[in-house]
């Protein structure tokens, strides 16, 4: 942050009916009705930042102290959708340095991790410098780097937030991040958590939403020709060893039933590696091991999907009566669903 403009940047701390810098700006107060049920006892401090901001926003002044209003009200309130929006007309108004806005903007992330506004931000920012630098790839080569290690930075501190998942995707499409680079990255975090869904998901939309061999807004639970047979191969794969990691993981065999879909293979094709996880099903109570509840699930569908009813509608019945017991009214819905053409 050393390198940032001070003009720009840095939260004042004094009042601003103290700064002369101010002086020209009659601040709009909040007004509440007489009588109000719940008004809101807002900090001195937040409340005059507020009405400076009303003032400067009803005069549609987008001036470097602005900017600097703007970071002082996100840093008592970082949830202020409109100080954002605003923020945003500021830095595109006076032009200001994209790449020093989003250095501003990493630290910002990193101490309020589960905050919306800042990664719509963040988007506005990538849409407004794109179309800048798309003719110099080693800028977009750059930016790409840097972006991916910030959320890697991001996702070592939750590995689950949604907000950095669905900027991940976003920047994905938008920058053309399908190469092997982006796979490896989310391999890795699936490599330190096998049980990681979120890194799961985001594999699953790397590989069969690469424009260079995917159709076109392809549904992600329908058949696509156009992905290469190598692709589904590799896939299964994959998600076959991470299965034999954790048996009972459920990701991976979600993952394994989705890739399937996508390559119009049969479920079937798998029924062998799914059953070394089931043994002796239907036999004694000593007899019969399951190692995972989801290959007995996927079982049921194979077995369906074969014609074996008698053998789907044991391993739902087993599921309900022993395996998954939690969900036994699921089980037994889709036992009835068996002779039914919408199972």
């Amino acid at each position: 942050m050393a390198g940032l403009q001070q003009e720009l940047y840095g939260v004042k701390t004094d009042p601003y009916a103290l700064d002369p810098d101010w002086d020209d700006v009659i601040p709009i107060p909040q007004i509440e009705p007489d009588g109000a049920l719940a008004a809101i006892a807002y900090p001195d401090e937040y409340a005059e930042s507020m009405s400076y901001l009303r003032a400067v926003m009803a005069a549609k002044e987008y001036s470097p102290r602005c900017l600097r209003l703007t970071e002082r009200i996100i840093s008592l309130n970082p949830a202020h959708y409109t100080v954002w929006l605003y923020r945003f007309s500021i830095i595109e108004a006076l032009n200001i340095s994209i790449p020093d806005e989003i250095e501003w903007l990493n630290d910002i992330s990193l101490t309020y991790i589960k905050n919306y506004q800042i990664w719509n931000h963040r988007q506005h920012l990538i849409d407004h410098y794109y179309p800048a630098i798309v003719t110099t790839p080693d800028i977009v080569t750059a930016l790409v780097e840097s972006e991916r290690k910030f959320l890697e930075q991001m996702l070592a501190l939750d590995t689950k937030n949604y907000h950095v998942w669905s900027y991940r995707q976003y920047l994905v499409r938008k920058l053309g991040m399908w190469g092997p680079a982006e796979r490896q990255s989310v391999e890795a975090m699936i490599d330190d958590d096998v049980r990681n869904n979120s890194a799961w998901s985001h594999r699953f939309f790397l590989v069969f939403s690469d424009p260079a061999y995917t159709t076109p807004d392809s549904h992600a639970t329908e058949p696509d020709s156009r992905v290469p047979a190598d692709v589904i191969d590799r896939e299964v794969e994959y998600a076959e060893e991470k299965i034999k990691l954790a048996p009972q993981n459920q990701s991976p065999w979600n993952y394994l039933k989705g890739v399937l879909v996508k390559g119009g293979r049969k479920l079937g094709t798998v029924r062998q590696f799914a059953e070394q996880f089931v043994e002796n099903l239907g036999g004694s109570e000593e007899a019969e091991k399951v190692r995972s509840s989801h290959a007995l699930d996927l079982l049921a569908d194979i077995y369906k999907e074969a014609g074996e009813t008698d053998k789907a509608d044991l391993a739902l019945r087993r599921l309900g009566e022993k395996w998954d017991r939690i969900r036994r009214g699921y089980w037994e819905y889709r036992r009835k669903l068996l002779d039914s053409a919408t199972y």
